[in-house]
């Protein structure tokens, strides 16, 4: 197809939208560039297919430096509205529409339970991590997409070059280079944080952990999203607590009448919420709902830990800013590098606010440190610039997978399947049409060497029965687009088998 020329004179720029901006308001360049081709795009001047001016058309056209319209074009790129050709340019990316409607939301019960799902996850977990499975199990990026050989090689240099000083305690709170990087990093969503607010944690679990036993004790109620990732269910089961699930829309996130109401009748000691992009459902709270929640639990002065390990996963202009960037007191942030470079070095850590000198006391007392080296090499691989290309290519990578899943599951999943739509992470959560479970479709579907989470372990109260996560997180390859393809026929064959009405419950 030949190169499509168009010329700014060929139609009328419009306004720029809602991109970034610099501090007086006026559009990045780059921004301005991206919307002209978005211009573009939506009024059908350049169709699905087209190739698109080249880097030096752009160039002389916007009166804009050469590295501007790259990063113009990786930036919608990004977003889905381009696809790189090698040797060829860029392409307007085919997008046919995606008919599946969104899961419906959670009606969990309005009551405080027990949680008991220690007998059920490692099953799972076990499952997912079986190389001989097809890997939609487990939440964990693919190895080959990791930034793993850039941090062998800084791991390496510091163990040659520090080795001795590395194999010792580090200070209470961690590596106080890695602290100063997190903190350097908090400054990109509006936060300022000294290194000195961060304790580096045995990844998020321990943050989330510690969290929880510095604002409540064992027979507390927690207030959580529903459904919420599993991990959540067995922490708070180790130490005790009852869960209180709250309804929880696949796009908006926890319905703010529920969370009222609960706090009004209900003793609820703190609430665990994701900040972005929840597991399973790929929720965010916008700005404003996220203002609200805050006001809420400010009123009845119930403190909020987070959970921002997806964040830096997003598919949009902009990260989401988490709670703790609308600076409440009452805020304590988790997360970790585990979804975005290196799960096997568990590196997480935890911002307490005025817990501190609590969580100091109870880290010391589980872990005491964390280990020096992997702090080291990853201190020196944000330093080193590398993490923002990066997470470019990441980002780019997991939003392909999950446009290339959906379609799949569009086309082979039976009638009446909803599909959840994220903006960011690397899950899908599946709602099928009742009476089919998923449990019974994971046994059959274990047999074909496919693995998936049931939907019932993201539930303290045996809700999402007929719900299934699937993992986004792996390099695609024609293997995972047939082993859903069998998955979806599966599916419709177990449906057909069961009357309607019918109920395994």
């Amino acid at each position: 197809m030949p190169a499509c020329r168009v010329t700014i004179t060929s139609v009328k720029t419009a306004a720029v939208g809602s991109g970034r901006r610099d501090r007086a308001g006026r559009a990045y360049r780059y921004e301005e560039t991206a919307r002209f081709i978005t211009d573009l795009v939506d009024n059908g001047t350049l169709i699905p297919g087209a190739r698109v001016p080249s880097l030096r058309e752009i160039t002389r056209q916007r009166r804009v430096s050469l590295s501007t319209a790259l990063q113009a074009y990786r930036a919608l790129e990004d977003r889905g509205v381009l696809q790189a050709r090698p040797q060829s340019g860029f392409y307007v990316a085919k997008r046919a529409p995606i008919l599946l409607e969104a899961p419906a939301i959670s009606k969990p019960p309005a009551r405080p339970t027990t949680v008991a799902v220690s007998g059920v996850v490692p099953k799972f977990l076990e499952y997912a991590g079986d190389p001989n499975l097809l890997p939609l199990g487990c939440a964990i990026p693919d190895a080959e997409l990791l930034a793993a050989g850039r941090l062998d090689r800084f791991l390496a240099r510091a163990a040659r070059a520090k080795g001795v000083d590395y194999n010792k305690y580090t200070a209470p709170k961690g590596d106080p280079r890695l602290r100063r990087e997190i903190a350097r990093r908090a400054l990109r969503w509006g936060q300022v944080l000294s290194p000195e607010d961060i304790v580096i944690t045995c990844g998020c679990t321990e943050a989330l952990v510690l969290a929880l036993k510095v604002v409540s004790r064992p027979g507390d109620t927690i207030a959580i999203e529903s459904p919420t990732y599993f991990g959540f269910l067995q922490v708070l089961e180790a130490l005790d607590l009852r869960a209180l699930e709250l309804p929880t829309d696949a796009k908006s996130g926890v319905d703010l009448a529920a969370l009222a109401r609960a706090l009004e009748a209900t003793p609820v000691k703190a609430c665990l919420f994701a900040s972005s992009f929840n597991n399973p459902l790929g929720c965010t709270m916008s700005d404003e709902r996220k203002r609200a929640v805050l006001e809420l639990l400010a009123e009845h002065r119930v403190p909020l830990i987070e959970d921002d390990i997806y964040g830096d996963i997003y598919f949009g202009d902009d990260r989401p800013r988490p709670f703790m960037a609308m600076d409440p007191p009452g805020t304590i942030y988790c997360s970790s590098f585990s979804k975005t470079i290196a799960p096997g070095y568990r590196v997480g850590w935890i911002v307490p606010g005025r817990y501190m000198a609590r969580v100091l006391d109870h880290k010391f007392a589980l872990t005491m440190c964390g280990p020096a080296l992997p702090q080291a090499a990853l201190a020196d691989f944000l330093s080193s610039g590398g993490y923002d290309s990066h997470l470019r290519r990441v980002r780019r990578t997991f939003r392909e997978n999950i446009d290339r899943m959906m379609r799949t599951i569009d086309r082979t999943f039976p009638r009446g399947t909803r599909v959840s739509r994220p903006d960011g992470g690397f899950v899908l959560w599946l709602e099928l049409p009742k009476p089919l479970a998923s449990r019974e479709l994971f046994e059959a579907a274990l047999k074909k060497g496919i693995c998936f989470v049931p939907g019932d372990v993201f539930s303290t109260s045996g809700r999402y029965a007929n719900c299934l996560r699937v993992s986004c997180g792996s390099i695609w390859h024609p293997r995972i687009e047939r082993g859903l393809e069998t998955l979806g026929a599966l599916a419709g064959t177990l449906l057909a088998r069961r009357p309607r009405g019918a109920s395994r419950r």
